[in-house]
């Protein structure tokens, strides 16, 4: 299960790799993963709770929390100005402005909210600080993307959610980009996410959770899952096989463990 820490000429090259090297198109291991987790569910679920375990990416990553909640803020509003990017760019949209592109795109989409209010609060000063640092992330993230052909059938902002447990436990996530298709004889979906800060040591639990929900919500395993820091510009890529599932089975079932104990 090679990691590749560098930071490639071209991500899609890195995630679409040697074809001649790939597996078959693995269409078996889901039924059991999920019985594995629902196995482990039932050893220690002792009463369903009043309202379902939403169980995220983020949630399996230790994350260290700032306490300055301005700093939180201008930081999640450029992940989500970032990741408005990348879904102009799988599409081939021509960015003008990184910033303002992705500002009006996020605008469009949203009415209310913690990040929508600190931005209503953003004066000039702040707002050009958070346009040059989402520019700065732009012009990293787009040289290493370069160009996503079309035959690749890139999708953007891909949301799953796994109901586990009789609906008392969800899995969701989004996939920032995949590209590939389930069909065919050989695995050929990889998926790509995308973070603002640095890797760090939940990044590979992540990356091991979107391959898992994955494989629980199409039935079928992909060919690899990455992640990209527009922050460094590294990339690491985990060529999904059944020892990383296994180990994201654990890595969920640990979280909800913990999840559940302190509800």
């Amino acid at each position: 299960m090679p990691t590749l820490t560098d930071s490639p000429r071209n991500v899609m090259e890195a995630l679409r790799g040697d074809r001649s090297r790939r597996p078959r198109t693995d269409v078996t291991s889901a039924p059991g993963l999920r019985a594995m987790l629902e196995d482990g569910i039932f050893d220690f679920w002792t009463s369903a709770p009043a309202t379902p375990v939403i169980v995220r990416a983020s949630s399996l990553c230790n994350a260290n929390a700032s306490t300055d909640i301005a700093l939180s803020n201008h930081a999640r509003l450029r992940g989500v100005l970032i990741n408005q990017l990348v879904r102009l760019f799988s599409v081939g949209a021509t960015i003008t402005s990184a910033f303002d592109d992705a500002f009006r795109a996020w605008r469009l989409e949203v009415n209310g909210g913690e990040l929508y209010e600190y931005a209503q609060r953003l004066d000039g000063d702040d707002l050009a600080r958070l346009a040059t640092d989402v520019t700065s992330h732009y012009v990293t993230l787009s040289r290493a993307l370069g160009t996503i052909p079309a035959q690749f059938q890139p999708r953007s902002a891909v949301r799953a959610s796994v109901m586990l447990s009789g609906g008392t436990i969800l899995l969701r996530d989004v996939i920032d980009l995949m590209v590939g298709t389930t069909l065919g004889q050989v695995a050929n979906v990889a998926l790509f996410d995308v973070t603002t800060s640095p890797l760090g040591a939940g990044a590979e639990r992540s990356m091991r959770y979107h391959a898992l929900v994955q494989t629980l919500r199409s039935g079928v395993v992909p060919l690899r899952t990455s992640v990209f820091s527009s922050a460094t510009g590294e990339m690491w890529t985990l060529d999904v096989d059944a020892e990383l599932l296994r180990r994201s089975v654990v890595d969920v079932l640990e979280t909800i463990r913990a999840m559940v104990q302190h509800t």
